[in-house]
């Protein structure tokens, strides 16, 4: 794979201890946690970045949905230690563009070591990577699933084909690096047959709490157990009209579907329900607080993501913190890591294999609490984000390095 170097050649080598100045672009950011996993992954990646001793900014916006965070714009919020720059969007909303943010990046270049970037097909990403690239700033992409092969097919194709050969080919060219979590993220980037820079793997980490609010204490109170969990988006790529086909033949045990719903895709799901005469064992119980979310977890028989792609998995791995079991299918990109750890089942999607493996997990408690068990030692040993946080920085510094020294992909 090809070295990208005219961003590195101005950049002296930086000593092991030397403190990095580092700027995160990214088109919305927290508390705008409808986006899902990138938004909380991010967050937690810089807030750990900031604890190792380093000067972390973020330039975002304000988009939430159809509104806008109810937060100060142009200037710094400190949210755990990182600097926020939110910034409007006038218009263009569903491409986060913000000019604002663009003249802000280019006055902060002179206190930057590297800007990150996190998305692809959309203005934030483009702006800053050609900025960066005229400075002479190493910058890193990380494509976050957008780069999946079923994730293009399935929604936009011929839109998202045209914008990676008009502006992600040069994005990715010049990068510095491009960071994905799982290879089977890495495998779906090459497929792409683009001229790419090295690639890294590190995975998103998984915060859990030392302590949370009881099932009993919350919302979810009379949610009839036992029951398996679904606790993501919901939307098309996450496979949850094989699941509900799937429940028909899974007895005895309630289906709780907890997530937002940014698309209206519920309908259609409510549909499935009907036909299959499930109504009486399927829950939907809509977006989940973080206060509320990890007594789901625990009292859960196990999680069930069923997704057709999936860059990582951050809901799996939240799970597995929690002791939960997990069934998954091997296009969600923790799956290896699910299966070294032994931490739940990996399966087919198809909707008898599906109902076949629930159900015989459903009926093996033993195997649950050894699942469950390897699960949390694996969430505590492998996806803390002390430790993402320390493999993103030796990356960093390879890149700051003047001869590299990547592992190319």
């Amino acid at each position: 794979m090809s070295q990208s170097s005219s961003n590195l050649a101005t950049h002296v080598q930086l000593p092991a201890t030397r403190r990095l100045r580092i700027v995160h672009v990214v088109p919305a950011y927290f508390p705008a946690i409808r986006y899902g996993g990138p938004i909380r992954s991010v967050h937690a990646l810089c807030k750990s970045l900031v604890e190792r001793g380093h000067d972390v900014s973020v330039f975002t916006t304000s988009v939430d949905g159809p509104d806008d965070l109810d937060v100060p714009i142009g200037e710094p919020v400190h949210l755990d230690g990182v600097a926020v720059h939110y910034f409007k969007v006038p218009a263009l909303r569903r491409l986060f563009w913000a000019p604002a943010l663009a003249g802000r990046l280019r006055a902060a270049l002179g206190q930057t070591d590297l800007i990150h970037l996190h998305s692809i097909f959309l203005w934030p990403t483009y702006v800053a990577a050609r900025i960066a690239h005229r400075a002479r700033i190493p910058y890193v992409v990380s494509p976050r699933g957008m780069l999946v092969r079923e994730a293009i097919r399935r929604k936009s194709r011929l839109v998202k084909s045209a914008w990676i050969e008009l502006v992600e080919k040069r994005t990715l060219a010049e990068a510095a690096g491009v960071h994905v979590t799982a290879d089977l993220e890495a495998a779906d980037v090459r497929a792409l047959e683009l001229k790419l820079p090295p690639m890294f793997c590190v995975p998103n980490g998984v915060f859990w709490p030392r302590k949370h609010l009881g099932l009993e204490a919350g919302p979810f109170a009379d949610v009839a157990q036992p029951y398996a969990l679904f606790l993501s988006r919901v939307d098309q790529k996450k496979g949850l009209d094989r699941l509900l086909r799937a429940w028909k033949s899974v007895k005895g045990l309630m289906l709780v579907v907890a997530g937002n719903d940014e698309t209206g895709y519920t309908r259609e799901l409510g549909e499935i329900v009907r036909r299959e005469g499930i109504a009486d064992r399927v829950r939907f119980v809509g977006a989940v607080s973080d206060d509320h979310k990890w007594a789901l977890y625990e009292h859960a028989e196990m999680f069930v993501l069923a997704s057709y792609t999936e860059n990582f998995g951050n809901a799996v791995a939240e799970a597995m913190a929690m002791g939960c079991p997990v069934v998954i299918t091997p296009e969600v990109g923790i799956a290896r890591l699910v299966q070294e750890a032994g931490a739940g089942l990996v399966t087919d999607g198809e909707p008898s294999i599906l109902a076949k493996t629930i159900t015989a997990l459903h009926l093996n408690e033993p195997q649950r609490r050894k699942l469950g068990s390897m699960g949390r030692r694996a969430a505590v040993e492998r996806l803390s984000w002390e430790g993402v946080a320390e493999q993103m920085e030796s990356e960093y510094r390879r890149i700051l390095e003047p001869a590299g020294g990547h592992l190319s992909s």
